[in-house]
């Protein structure tokens, strides 16, 4: 099935390793075979990979954009998700992560980076709860 990119002017994306970028004009791409996509919105750099859930999408991404190498990111992955699923309790979650790490085990990389996508959101909700709820100036005293 041909994969359709709408693509705005100026936007960058990944093509089996080649960064792509569209001219001035939005624009039109579709891939009739198999092929790795991935737009710049949702390329993560190594430097951004700073919170649990980040340090799991990170290594997922590469294998996607790398599938040659994927075992290369798998040790990280693994580890990494480990460490997500002992942090925390939420069933919903923890069913996501073993989702994810199906995905994996399947090579369907691109599910995966989508689930790693709804950890992210859910880790951003849960720091962004936390943060808010600390009242501001510190300790009374």
């Amino acid at each position: 099935m041909p994969l359709k990119l709408s693509l705005k002017p100026g936007e960058k994306f990944v093509l089996n390793g080649a960064v792509v970028q569209n001219g001035d004009r939005r624009g039109t791409l579709i891939l009739q075979n198999k092929a790795s996509v991935l737009r710049e919105k949702d390329i993560m750099q190594p430097e951004e990979a700073n919170t649990p859930a980040r340090r799991i999408y990170f290594p997922v991404m590469m294998m996607y954009l790398d599938e040659a190498n994927a075992q290369k990111y798998y040790d990280e992955m693994a580890r990494r998700l480990t460490e997500f699923m002992t942090a925390t309790r939420n069933p919903n979650v923890l069913t996501e992560c073993v989702n994810l790490s199906k995905h994996i085990l399947e090579n369907e990389y691109y599910k995966a980076l989508m689930i790693c996508r709804k950890l992210i959101d859910y880790e951003d909700e849960v720091l962004g709860n936390v943060t808010s709820s600390v009242p501001a100036g510190g300790a009374e005293g």
